[in-house]
Protein backbone atom coordinates (compact mmCIF):
# COMPACT_ATOMS: atom_id res chain seq x y z
CA UNK A 1 0.00 0.00 0.00
CA UNK A 2 1.24 3.49 -0.88
CA UNK A 3 0.57 6.51 1.30
CA UNK A 4 0.39 10.29 0.89
CA UNK A 5 1.02 12.93 3.55
CA UNK A 6 -0.49 16.41 3.58
CA UNK A 7 0.37 19.01 6.23
CA UNK A 8 -1.46 22.30 6.77
CA UNK A 9 -0.47 25.38 8.79
CA UNK A 10 -3.50 27.39 9.82
CA UNK A 11 -4.14 30.39 12.01
CA UNK A 12 -3.66 28.55 15.30
CA UNK A 13 -2.65 24.99 14.53
CA UNK A 14 -1.04 22.58 12.09
CA UNK A 15 -2.78 19.43 10.94
CA UNK A 16 -1.35 16.40 9.16
CA UNK A 17 -3.44 13.91 7.18
CA UNK A 18 -2.15 10.53 6.04
CA UNK A 19 -4.04 9.16 3.04
CA UNK A 20 -3.72 5.75 1.41
CA UNK A 21 -3.76 5.16 -2.37
CA UNK A 22 -7.47 4.30 -2.25
CA UNK A 23 -8.37 7.68 -0.81
CA UNK A 24 -8.91 6.49 2.76
CA UNK A 25 -7.64 8.54 5.70
CA UNK A 26 -5.36 6.39 7.83
CA UNK A 27 -4.50 8.93 10.52
CA UNK A 28 -4.53 12.62 11.39
CA UNK A 29 -2.70 14.64 13.99
CA UNK A 30 -3.02 18.25 15.13
CA UNK A 31 -0.63 20.52 17.01
CA UNK A 32 -1.50 24.03 18.16
CA UNK A 33 0.85 27.02 18.30
CA UNK A 34 0.36 30.61 19.48
CA UNK A 35 -0.13 33.89 17.69
CA UNK A 36 1.49 36.79 19.52
CA UNK A 37 -0.34 40.12 19.86
CA UNK A 38 2.39 42.37 21.25
CA UNK A 39 0.55 45.61 20.54
CA UNK A 40 -2.85 46.63 19.27
CA UNK A 41 -3.06 45.62 15.62
CA UNK A 42 -0.03 43.29 15.79
CA UNK A 43 -0.22 39.56 14.99
CA UNK A 44 2.97 37.49 14.73
CA UNK A 45 3.95 33.83 14.70
CA UNK A 46 7.25 32.11 15.33
CA UNK A 47 8.34 30.08 12.26
CA UNK A 48 10.12 27.59 14.49
CA UNK A 49 6.75 26.77 16.06
CA UNK A 50 5.60 25.60 12.63
CA UNK A 51 8.63 23.33 12.30
CA UNK A 52 8.07 21.86 15.76
CA UNK A 53 4.41 21.26 14.92
CA UNK A 54 5.49 19.53 11.71
CA UNK A 55 7.72 17.11 13.59
CA UNK A 56 5.03 16.36 16.16
CA UNK A 57 2.35 15.84 13.52
CA UNK A 58 4.46 13.53 11.37
CA UNK A 59 5.44 11.42 14.35
CA UNK A 60 1.79 11.43 15.42
CA UNK A 61 0.39 10.05 12.16
CA UNK A 62 3.15 7.45 11.92
CA UNK A 63 2.45 6.30 15.46
CA UNK A 64 -1.34 6.21 15.01
CA UNK A 65 -1.31 4.49 11.63
CA UNK A 66 1.54 2.09 12.44
CA UNK A 67 2.69 2.20 8.82
CA UNK A 68 6.29 2.15 7.65
CA UNK A 69 7.59 5.60 6.78
CA UNK A 70 9.20 4.17 3.66
CA UNK A 71 5.70 3.56 2.25
CA UNK A 72 4.96 7.29 2.10
CA UNK A 73 5.27 8.24 -1.57
CA UNK A 74 5.15 12.01 -1.26
CA UNK A 75 4.62 14.91 1.13
CA UNK A 76 2.85 18.20 0.38
CA UNK A 77 2.46 21.31 2.55
CA UNK A 78 0.07 24.25 2.56
CA UNK A 79 -0.39 27.36 4.69
CA UNK A 80 -2.15 30.69 4.90
CA UNK A 81 -0.77 33.00 2.26
CA UNK A 82 0.75 36.49 2.72
CA UNK A 83 2.86 35.32 5.70
CA UNK A 84 6.44 36.21 4.78
CA UNK A 85 9.51 34.92 6.61
CA UNK A 86 12.71 36.94 6.31
CA UNK A 87 16.09 35.27 6.86
CA UNK A 88 19.78 35.86 6.40
CA UNK A 89 21.83 34.11 3.71
CA UNK A 90 21.90 30.90 5.81
CA UNK A 91 18.11 30.83 6.27
CA UNK A 92 18.30 31.94 9.90
CA UNK A 93 15.04 33.69 10.79
CA UNK A 94 15.60 37.37 11.60
CA UNK A 95 12.28 38.15 13.31
CA UNK A 96 8.86 36.61 13.92
CA UNK A 97 6.66 36.37 10.84
CA UNK A 98 4.00 39.05 10.52
CA UNK A 99 0.75 37.15 10.15
CA UNK A 100 -1.71 38.27 7.49
CA UNK A 101 -4.29 39.50 10.04
CA UNK A 102 -1.76 42.07 11.32
CA UNK A 103 -2.81 45.69 10.67
CA UNK A 104 0.28 47.69 11.68
CA UNK A 105 1.18 48.63 8.09
CA UNK A 106 -1.63 51.15 7.53
CA UNK A 107 0.83 54.00 6.77
CA UNK A 108 2.66 51.80 4.29
CA UNK A 109 -0.66 50.95 2.63
CA UNK A 110 -1.47 54.64 2.22
CA UNK A 111 2.01 55.25 0.80
CA UNK A 112 1.51 52.49 -1.75
CA UNK A 113 -1.92 53.79 -2.72
CA UNK A 114 -0.63 57.33 -3.18
CA UNK A 115 2.45 56.41 -5.18
CA UNK A 116 2.00 53.00 -6.83
CA UNK A 117 -1.73 52.24 -6.97
CA UNK A 118 -2.12 51.88 -10.73
CA UNK A 119 1.10 49.88 -11.09
CA UNK A 120 -0.01 47.49 -8.34
CA UNK A 121 -3.52 47.08 -9.75
CA UNK A 122 -2.08 46.43 -13.20
CA UNK A 123 0.39 43.77 -12.09
CA UNK A 124 -1.32 42.26 -9.03
CA UNK A 125 -5.05 42.84 -9.74
CA UNK A 126 -5.53 43.98 -6.14
CA UNK A 127 -5.54 47.16 -4.08
CA UNK A 128 -3.00 47.60 -1.26
CA UNK A 129 -4.20 46.46 2.14
CA UNK A 130 -2.47 45.38 5.34
CA UNK A 131 -3.04 41.69 4.52
CA UNK A 132 -0.42 41.66 1.75
CA UNK A 133 3.27 40.87 2.15
CA UNK A 134 4.50 44.02 0.37
CA UNK A 135 3.22 46.55 2.95
CA UNK A 136 4.21 44.20 5.79
CA UNK A 137 7.78 44.01 4.49
CA UNK A 138 7.81 47.74 3.82
CA UNK A 139 6.90 48.26 7.48
CA UNK A 140 9.93 46.20 8.52
CA UNK A 141 12.16 48.22 6.20
CA UNK A 142 10.84 51.49 7.62
CA UNK A 143 10.77 50.54 11.29
CA UNK A 144 13.46 47.87 11.72
CA UNK A 145 16.24 48.96 9.32
CA UNK A 146 18.93 46.98 11.13
CA UNK A 147 16.97 43.76 10.64
CA UNK A 148 16.04 44.64 7.07
CA UNK A 149 19.69 45.21 6.20
CA UNK A 150 20.41 41.57 7.09
CA UNK A 151 17.58 40.21 4.92
CA UNK A 152 18.93 37.99 2.16
CA UNK A 153 16.07 35.53 1.62
CA UNK A 154 12.28 35.94 1.66
CA UNK A 155 10.18 32.82 2.07
CA UNK A 156 6.55 32.15 2.91
CA UNK A 157 5.17 30.01 5.71
CA UNK A 158 4.87 26.61 4.04
CA UNK A 159 8.08 27.27 2.07
CA UNK A 160 10.06 27.86 5.26
CA UNK A 161 8.83 24.59 6.75
CA UNK A 162 9.50 22.71 3.53
CA UNK A 163 13.02 24.20 3.43
CA UNK A 164 13.59 22.60 6.84
CA UNK A 165 12.69 19.25 5.27
CA UNK A 166 14.54 19.48 1.95
CA UNK A 167 16.80 22.54 1.90
CA UNK A 168 15.10 23.91 -1.24
CA UNK A 169 14.34 27.59 -1.93
CA UNK A 170 11.22 27.83 -4.10
CA UNK A 171 7.58 28.90 -3.92
CA UNK A 172 4.55 28.30 -6.10
CA UNK A 173 2.84 30.84 -8.33
CA UNK A 174 -0.37 30.91 -6.25
CA UNK A 175 1.61 31.79 -3.12
CA UNK A 176 3.50 34.41 -5.14
CA UNK A 177 0.18 35.96 -6.21
CA UNK A 178 -0.49 36.61 -2.53
CA UNK A 179 2.68 38.62 -1.96
CA UNK A 180 1.80 41.79 -3.94
CA UNK A 181 5.30 41.50 -5.44
CA UNK A 182 4.41 39.23 -8.35
CA UNK A 183 3.44 40.28 -11.88
CA UNK A 184 0.52 38.05 -12.83
CA UNK A 185 0.76 39.11 -16.47
CA UNK A 186 4.38 37.92 -16.76
CA UNK A 187 4.07 35.15 -14.14
CA UNK A 188 7.31 36.40 -12.58
CA UNK A 189 8.51 38.51 -9.68
CA UNK A 190 7.98 42.18 -10.45
CA UNK A 191 11.15 44.25 -10.62
CA UNK A 192 9.12 47.43 -10.04
CA UNK A 193 7.26 46.15 -6.97
CA UNK A 194 10.30 44.48 -5.43
CA UNK A 195 12.12 47.72 -6.15
CA UNK A 196 9.80 49.54 -3.73
CA UNK A 197 11.51 47.51 -1.01
CA UNK A 198 14.93 48.21 -2.48
CA UNK A 199 15.53 44.55 -3.23
CA UNK A 200 16.43 42.63 -6.35
CA UNK A 201 14.17 39.85 -7.62
CA UNK A 202 17.15 37.50 -7.35
CA UNK A 203 16.68 37.24 -3.58
CA UNK A 204 13.15 35.91 -4.06
CA UNK A 205 12.52 32.15 -4.31
CA UNK A 206 12.27 30.41 -7.66
CA UNK A 207 8.65 30.08 -8.81
CA UNK A 208 7.31 26.62 -9.67
CA UNK A 209 3.95 24.84 -9.91
CA UNK A 210 2.24 23.63 -6.71
CA UNK A 211 2.41 20.08 -8.00
CA UNK A 212 6.16 20.12 -8.75
CA UNK A 213 8.39 17.87 -6.65
CA UNK A 214 11.08 20.28 -5.47
CA UNK A 215 13.21 18.18 -3.15
CA UNK A 216 13.60 15.15 -0.94
CA UNK A 217 13.66 14.71 2.81
CA UNK A 218 17.21 15.19 4.05
CA UNK A 219 19.02 12.95 6.54
CA UNK A 220 18.74 15.66 9.18
CA UNK A 221 15.00 16.08 8.59
CA UNK A 222 14.57 12.32 8.67
CA UNK A 223 16.06 12.19 12.16
CA UNK A 224 13.71 14.83 13.61
CA UNK A 225 10.50 13.84 11.82
CA UNK A 226 10.63 10.07 11.34
CA UNK A 227 10.19 10.35 7.57
CA UNK A 228 12.55 8.35 5.38
CA UNK A 229 15.44 10.26 3.85
CA UNK A 230 14.78 10.72 0.14
CA UNK A 231 10.99 10.95 0.42
CA UNK A 232 9.76 13.29 -2.38
CA UNK A 233 8.31 16.63 -1.27
CA UNK A 234 6.04 18.79 -3.44
CA UNK A 235 6.16 22.55 -3.45
CA UNK A 236 2.55 22.68 -2.26
CA UNK A 237 0.49 25.86 -2.16
CA UNK A 238 -1.94 27.97 -0.14
CA UNK A 239 -4.48 26.63 2.34
CA UNK A 240 -7.61 28.06 0.76
CA UNK A 241 -7.07 26.51 -2.67
CA UNK A 242 -6.35 23.19 -0.94
CA UNK A 243 -9.65 23.44 0.95
CA UNK A 244 -11.45 24.35 -2.26
CA UNK A 245 -9.83 21.33 -3.93
CA UNK A 246 -10.53 19.02 -0.99
CA UNK A 247 -14.19 20.01 -1.06
CA UNK A 248 -14.45 18.99 -4.70
CA UNK A 249 -14.68 22.48 -6.21
CA UNK A 250 -12.62 21.82 -9.32
CA UNK A 251 -15.05 22.91 -12.04
CA UNK A 252 -16.25 26.30 -13.28
CA UNK A 253 -19.29 27.69 -11.47
CA UNK A 254 -18.86 25.80 -8.20
CA UNK A 255 -18.93 27.88 -5.01
CA UNK A 256 -17.40 27.32 -1.59
CA UNK A 257 -18.13 28.99 1.74
CA UNK A 258 -15.28 28.84 4.23
CA UNK A 259 -15.78 29.17 7.98
CA UNK A 260 -12.22 29.09 9.25
CA UNK A 261 -9.91 31.60 10.98
CA UNK A 262 -10.99 33.87 8.15
CA UNK A 263 -14.21 33.47 6.22
CA UNK A 264 -14.30 33.35 2.43
CA UNK A 265 -16.81 32.79 -0.33
CA UNK A 266 -15.15 31.72 -3.58
CA UNK A 267 -16.48 30.96 -7.03
CA UNK A 268 -14.55 28.87 -9.55
CA UNK A 269 -14.18 30.90 -12.76
CA UNK A 270 -12.19 30.84 -15.98
CA UNK A 271 -10.71 34.30 -15.42
CA UNK A 272 -9.77 36.78 -12.74
CA UNK A 273 -12.24 39.47 -11.63
CA UNK A 274 -10.22 42.54 -10.65
CA UNK A 275 -12.23 44.40 -8.01
CA UNK A 276 -11.35 46.11 -4.73
CA UNK A 277 -13.63 43.71 -2.86
CA UNK A 278 -12.27 40.48 -4.35
CA UNK A 279 -9.12 38.47 -3.85
CA UNK A 280 -8.10 36.69 -7.06
CA UNK A 281 -5.99 33.56 -7.04
CA UNK A 282 -5.27 30.91 -9.63
CA UNK A 283 -6.71 27.43 -9.07
CA UNK A 284 -4.58 24.27 -9.22
CA UNK A 285 -6.72 23.19 -12.19
CA UNK A 286 -5.20 24.72 -15.31
CA UNK A 287 -7.02 27.77 -16.64
CA UNK A 288 -9.25 28.23 -13.59
CA UNK A 289 -9.34 30.85 -10.83
CA UNK A 290 -11.14 31.12 -7.52
CA UNK A 291 -11.88 34.82 -6.94
CA UNK A 292 -13.57 35.43 -3.63
CA UNK A 293 -14.67 37.78 -0.93
CA UNK A 294 -13.27 37.61 2.59
CA UNK A 295 -14.04 38.46 6.20
CA UNK A 296 -10.97 38.61 8.42
CA UNK A 297 -12.23 37.20 11.71
CA UNK A 298 -14.67 34.36 11.12
CA UNK A 299 -13.96 31.33 13.33
CA UNK A 300 -11.31 33.59 14.88
CA UNK A 301 -14.17 35.58 16.42
CA UNK A 302 -15.69 32.46 17.98
CA UNK A 303 -12.30 31.31 19.20
CA UNK A 304 -11.64 34.75 20.73
CA UNK A 305 -15.01 34.60 22.50
CA UNK A 306 -14.33 31.07 23.78
CA UNK A 307 -10.83 31.89 24.98
CA UNK A 308 -11.91 35.13 26.63
CA UNK A 309 -15.14 34.03 28.29
CA UNK A 310 -14.70 30.27 28.71
CA UNK A 311 -16.69 27.09 27.90
CA UNK A 312 -16.08 24.75 24.98
CA UNK A 313 -17.70 25.11 21.58
CA UNK A 314 -20.35 22.47 22.14
CA UNK A 315 -21.56 24.12 25.34
CA UNK A 316 -21.53 27.53 23.68
CA UNK A 317 -23.51 26.19 20.71
CA UNK A 318 -26.03 24.66 23.10
CA UNK A 319 -26.44 28.02 24.86
CA UNK A 320 -26.88 29.93 21.61
CA UNK A 321 -29.38 27.43 20.25
CA UNK A 322 -31.84 28.43 22.95
CA UNK A 323 -31.82 32.10 21.93
CA UNK A 324 -34.11 33.50 19.24
CA UNK A 325 -32.79 34.98 15.99
CA UNK A 326 -31.53 38.50 16.63
CA UNK A 327 -30.30 37.72 20.17
CA UNK A 328 -32.99 40.00 21.57
CA UNK A 329 -31.46 43.11 20.04
CA UNK A 330 -27.79 42.31 20.64
CA UNK A 331 -25.63 42.79 17.51
CA UNK A 332 -21.96 41.86 17.00
CA UNK A 333 -19.61 42.98 14.23
CA UNK A 334 -16.64 40.57 13.84
CA UNK A 335 -14.02 43.19 13.00
CA UNK A 336 -11.38 42.07 15.51
CA UNK A 337 -8.60 42.92 13.06
CA UNK A 338 -10.36 45.38 10.78
CA UNK A 339 -12.38 44.08 7.85
CA UNK A 340 -11.96 43.22 4.18
CA UNK A 341 -15.12 42.76 2.09
CA UNK A 342 -16.79 45.12 1.44
CA UNK A 343 -15.05 47.80 3.51
CA UNK A 344 -11.32 47.19 3.09
CA UNK A 345 -10.79 49.11 6.32
CA UNK A 346 -8.22 47.94 8.89
CA UNK A 347 -9.47 50.58 11.35
CA UNK A 348 -12.85 48.95 11.90
CA UNK A 349 -13.27 47.33 15.32
CA UNK A 350 -15.40 44.52 16.64
CA UNK A 351 -18.31 45.58 18.82
CA UNK A 352 -21.39 44.49 20.73
CA UNK A 353 -24.24 46.95 20.29
CA UNK A 354 -27.60 46.95 22.05
CA UNK A 355 -26.54 45.42 25.36
CA UNK A 356 -29.33 45.15 27.95
CA UNK A 357 -29.36 43.92 31.55
CA UNK A 358 -31.43 40.95 30.41
CA UNK A 359 -28.68 39.65 28.11
CA UNK A 360 -26.80 36.56 29.20
CA UNK A 361 -23.72 34.74 27.99
CA UNK A 362 -26.01 32.76 25.69
CA UNK A 363 -27.14 35.99 24.00
CA UNK A 364 -23.57 37.13 23.47
CA UNK A 365 -22.68 33.73 22.01
CA UNK A 366 -25.62 33.88 19.62
CA UNK A 367 -24.67 37.43 18.63
CA UNK A 368 -21.11 36.36 17.77
CA UNK A 369 -22.32 33.55 15.51
CA UNK A 370 -24.91 35.78 13.87
CA UNK A 371 -22.44 38.62 13.44
CA UNK A 372 -20.13 36.36 11.43
CA UNK A 373 -23.15 35.13 9.43
CA UNK A 374 -24.01 38.75 8.60
CA UNK A 375 -20.42 39.38 7.55
CA UNK A 376 -20.62 36.38 5.25
CA UNK A 377 -23.88 37.78 3.85
CA UNK A 378 -21.95 41.00 3.14
CA UNK A 379 -19.49 38.84 1.17
CA UNK A 380 -22.23 36.99 -0.73
CA UNK A 381 -24.02 40.24 -1.58
CA UNK A 382 -20.78 41.63 -3.02
CA UNK A 383 -20.36 38.59 -5.28
CA UNK A 384 -23.97 38.81 -6.43
CA UNK A 385 -23.56 42.48 -7.31
CA UNK A 386 -20.62 41.58 -9.57
CA UNK A 387 -22.77 39.07 -11.48
CA UNK A 388 -20.22 36.27 -11.26
CA UNK A 389 -21.87 33.18 -12.69
CA UNK A 390 -22.20 30.24 -10.31
CA UNK A 391 -24.44 27.28 -9.63
CA UNK A 392 -27.05 27.39 -6.87
CA UNK A 393 -25.80 26.31 -3.48
CA UNK A 394 -22.30 25.94 -2.11
CA UNK A 395 -19.95 23.50 -0.46
CA UNK A 396 -19.16 24.51 3.12
CA UNK A 397 -15.57 24.13 4.29
CA UNK A 398 -13.51 24.98 7.36
CA UNK A 399 -13.77 24.05 11.01
CA UNK A 400 -16.78 26.29 11.63
CA UNK A 401 -18.83 24.11 9.30
CA UNK A 402 -18.67 21.31 11.87
CA UNK A 403 -21.20 23.20 14.00
CA UNK A 404 -24.74 22.20 12.88
CA UNK A 405 -26.11 25.39 14.47
CA UNK A 406 -23.68 27.69 12.66
CA UNK A 407 -24.09 25.82 9.37
CA UNK A 408 -27.88 26.23 9.54
CA UNK A 409 -27.42 29.88 10.45
CA UNK A 410 -25.27 30.44 7.35
CA UNK A 411 -27.76 28.62 5.11
CA UNK A 412 -30.64 30.67 6.52
CA UNK A 413 -28.77 33.99 6.35
CA UNK A 414 -27.55 33.53 2.77
CA UNK A 415 -30.69 31.73 1.62
CA UNK A 416 -28.79 28.91 -0.09
CA UNK A 417 -28.35 25.15 0.16
CA UNK A 418 -25.08 24.01 1.74
CA UNK A 419 -23.35 20.72 0.94
CA UNK A 420 -21.10 19.07 3.50
CA UNK A 421 -18.42 16.78 2.11
CA UNK A 422 -16.95 13.93 4.13
CA UNK A 423 -13.61 15.75 4.18
CA UNK A 424 -12.80 19.36 3.43
CA UNK A 425 -9.73 20.47 5.30
CA UNK A 426 -6.62 21.69 3.53
CA UNK A 427 -4.28 18.97 4.82
CA UNK A 428 -6.57 16.45 3.11
CA UNK A 429 -6.34 18.51 -0.08
CA UNK A 430 -2.56 18.57 0.17
CA UNK A 431 -2.47 14.79 0.54
CA UNK A 432 -4.63 14.47 -2.59
CA UNK A 433 -2.34 16.88 -4.44
CA UNK A 434 0.62 14.69 -3.51
CA UNK A 435 -1.25 11.77 -5.06
CA UNK A 436 -1.75 13.68 -8.31
CA UNK A 437 1.96 14.60 -8.35
CA UNK A 438 3.16 11.00 -8.16
CA UNK A 439 0.50 9.56 -10.47
CA UNK A 440 -1.71 7.79 -7.96
CA UNK A 441 -4.55 10.03 -9.16
CA UNK A 442 -4.83 11.08 -12.80
CA UNK A 443 -5.84 14.68 -12.12
CA UNK A 444 -7.64 16.82 -9.51
CA UNK A 445 -11.07 15.61 -10.68
CA UNK A 446 -10.00 11.98 -10.34
CA UNK A 447 -8.62 12.64 -6.86
CA UNK A 448 -11.92 14.15 -5.70
CA UNK A 449 -13.91 11.26 -7.18
CA UNK A 450 -11.80 8.63 -5.43
CA UNK A 451 -11.26 10.36 -2.10
CA UNK A 452 -14.38 12.29 -1.13
CA UNK A 453 -18.17 12.09 -0.98
CA UNK A 454 -21.21 14.13 0.06
CA UNK A 455 -22.38 13.36 3.59
CA UNK A 456 -25.15 15.89 4.19
CA UNK A 457 -27.05 18.88 2.90
CA UNK A 458 -28.41 21.84 4.85
CA UNK A 459 -31.40 23.67 3.41
CA UNK A 460 -32.37 27.26 4.22
CA UNK A 461 -35.47 27.99 6.27
CA UNK A 462 -37.56 30.56 4.40
CA UNK A 463 -38.99 32.19 7.54
CA UNK A 464 -35.58 32.42 9.18
CA UNK A 465 -34.18 33.93 5.97
CA UNK A 466 -36.73 36.76 6.23
CA UNK A 467 -35.69 37.44 9.84
CA UNK A 468 -32.00 37.50 8.92
CA UNK A 469 -32.68 39.95 6.10
CA UNK A 470 -34.12 42.34 8.68
CA UNK A 471 -31.18 41.73 11.02
CA UNK A 472 -28.81 42.46 8.13
CA UNK A 473 -30.38 45.91 7.66
CA UNK A 474 -29.71 46.66 11.32
CA UNK A 475 -26.19 45.21 11.10
CA UNK A 476 -25.39 47.47 8.13
CA UNK A 477 -26.90 50.57 9.73
CA UNK A 478 -24.81 50.15 12.88
CA UNK A 479 -21.65 49.58 10.85
CA UNK A 480 -22.31 52.75 8.85
CA UNK A 481 -22.88 54.76 12.02
CA UNK A 482 -19.76 53.52 13.81
CA UNK A 483 -17.26 53.57 10.94
CA UNK A 484 -16.57 57.35 11.22
CA UNK A 485 -15.78 56.86 14.91
CA UNK A 486 -13.32 54.06 14.20
CA UNK A 487 -11.77 56.22 11.49
CA UNK A 488 -11.17 58.97 14.04
CA UNK A 489 -13.57 61.39 12.35
CA UNK A 490 -15.24 62.37 15.63
CA UNK A 491 -12.12 64.34 16.65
Amino acid sequence: MRYLLGIDFGGGASKATLLDENGKICATNTCEYPTFYKKQGYAEQNPEDWVKATCENIKGVLRKSEICAEDICAVSLDAATHTAVITDENFNVLRPAIYWTDTRSTKEVEFLKENYLEKIKEQVLHTPDTIWSLPELLWIKNNEPQIWAKTKKILFAKDYVRHSLTGDYVTDYIEAEGSMMFDINKMAWSEELCGILGIDTEIMPKIVKPIDIVGNVTNKASEITGLCAGTPVLCGTTDTVMEVFAAGAVNKGQMTIKLATAGRICVITDRAYPDKNLINYSHISDGLWYPGTATKSCAASYRWFRDTFGEDYRELDKMAEGIEIGAEGLVFHPYLNGELTPYANPKLCADFVGVRASHTKAHFTRAVLEGVAMSMLDCKTTLDNLNIEHIDGAVIIGGGGKSPLWQQMIADSLGIELTQMKYNDSSFGSAMLAGVAVGIFENPQDAVKKCNAVVSKTYPNIENNKKYKELFKKYKAIQKALEPIYNGEYL
